[in-house]
């Protein structure tokens, strides 16, 4: 959405109309879920799909007609087994879309865009709402500038919302989480691209002066020199971050776990044997003084089970689950 918004500022900026294209409620096996997102102008699909094949393809014609009459509309498709036969689609369900016509130099949506940049820049939380009891205009809010009966029911996954007379679609942009990798090593070298590219904020920590190079990590928000007996004197850990633990050889894997814990991040996911992490947990509650519940938070081995071997292997594992919890 990062870049669609962007796209999107830079067309009504050059007095384009555009059209905003979003599956707002969907069941089924369809292509995408809700949340999924295309930006039309005059010239067809300019970014974005909503699944691809002839659900995309009828939608950017509604789309078209949406710019020749300068008017918004939404469209169901039911897709029943001659539904789906008709579109040429393998799987069922139902989709609702949202077509948002945006006229050319729109300013209220102008600013909207750039507002989203700095919200974006900034790492806060907040999310893209659509009013489908009106025409579908689109605000951004976070948890506190919310209504008391919208705040409590923003989540992580898009949604439509609906209570007492409102009904909006909701879609967070941007968590304020980060994922702290404790580690410079060949692992956390494959795992921060990765992450950076499915749109984590990756903070990649080591004591090493040679494993905290910026260029080992070209996609970090920050890389970090700091004591691992000591990591509240460099980060500050919330429940909605994510922690990989992976330090050299193991040598502080524990300790950074025994600071951690407490805080209990949304994902603790640490390198190493299931039956070295019985001995851990041991320790972490006869020596540290830690719980049950929060030695049940952590995630050994790391990663999902897909034999990985290599580090680059490795990190998809871990990607692949941080995304898993993510959603």
């Amino acid at each position: 959405m990062k870049k669609l918004l962007k796209l999107l500022a830079e067309r009504l900026r050059a007095n384009e109309d555009m059209v905003l294209v979003g599956v707002v409620a969907s069941s089924g096996a369809t292509p995408r879920g809700a949340g999924a997102r295309m930006l039309v102008g005059a010239e067809g699909r300019v970014y974005g799909t909503i699944g691809g094949g002839a659900v995309e393809y009828r939608s950017e014609q509604i789309a078209a007609k949406c710019l020749a009459e300068r008017a918004s509309h939404r469209h169901d498709f039911a897709l029943t087994r001659d539904d789906v036969e008709n579109l040429g689609m393998i799987c069922g369900g139902a989709v609702e879309v949202c077509f948002q016509f945006i006229p050319g130099g729109d300013a209220g949506t102008i600013a909207l865009c750039e507002d989203a940049a700095r919200r974006f820049e900034l790492g806060e939380s907040f999310w893209l709402l659509s009013d489908l009891a009106g025409d579908g205009a689109l605000s951004l809010t976070d948890r506190e500038e919310a209504p008391a009966w919208l705040a409590p029911r923003l989540g992580a996954k898009p949604a439509r919302i609906k209570d007492a007379g409102h009904d909006v679609f909701a879609e967070q942009l941007c968590s304020a989480g980060r994922v702290y990798i404790f580690g410079g090593g060949h692992v956390a070298q494959a795992l921060e691209p990765v992450l950076s590219g499915v749109g984590f904020r990756c903070v990649v920590l080591d004591d090493r002066e040679a494993f905290t190079r910026p260029e080992l990590f070209p996609g970090a928000e920050e890389v970090k020199l700091i004591d691992f007996t000591r990591i509240a004197d460099s980060v500050d850990i919330t429940p909605d971050d994510y922690v990989c633990v992976m330090t050299r050889g193991h040598a502080y894997d524990t300790v950074v776990q025994a600071q951690v814990l407490p805080l209990r991040p949304r994902y603790v996911g640490v390198i190493g044997s299931r039956a070295k992490a019985a001995g851990v947990r041991r320790e972490l509650i006869e020596k540290f003084g830690l719980s049950e519940a929060e030695c049940d938070l952590v995630t050994t081995p790391i990663g999902l089970d897909i034999k990985a071997e290599t580090p680059a292997e490795i990190a998809i594992s871990i990607a692949a689950q941080l995304i898993s919890v993510r959603a």
